[in-house]
């Protein structure tokens, strides 16, 4: 009777794990550079730092502008306040007058 003997081939025994670490590898991949993955979290938090400092220039334009605004309020006027609308709508100055003009971004 013959009967003929296999070699055992190491790539029989790879082939798994092979598998494995490529599915590791890929859900690894999505896991740190997904869209809900780790580098994505660090970019939503940078935006939300961003977001957050323009915010609050935002709210202290806001606050300036509301404590102007609570100057013409209140049914009396500061005659100061008057004056210096007044003139900036009408563009008007005296003639003993010095008109320093400034960035309004300062």
């Amino acid at each position: 009777m013959w009967t003929r003997h296999h070699k055992r081939r190491n790539t029989g025994r790879l082939i798994v794990p092979a598998i494995t670490g490529l599915f590791l590898a890929y859900f690894g991949f999505h896991a740190y550079h997904g869209e809900y993955g780790i580098y994505s979290k660090y970019q939503l938090d940078a935006r939300i730092d961003e977001a957050q400092t323009r915010l609050d220039a935002l709210a202290a334009t806001r606050g300036k502008l509301e404590a102007r605004i609570a100057l013409l309020k209140d049914g009396s006027i500061e005659k100061d306040m008057l004056d210096e609308q007044a003139r900036r709508a009408l563009n008007l100055a005296r003639d003993n007058e010095v008109v320093i003009l400034m960035d309004g971004s300062r």
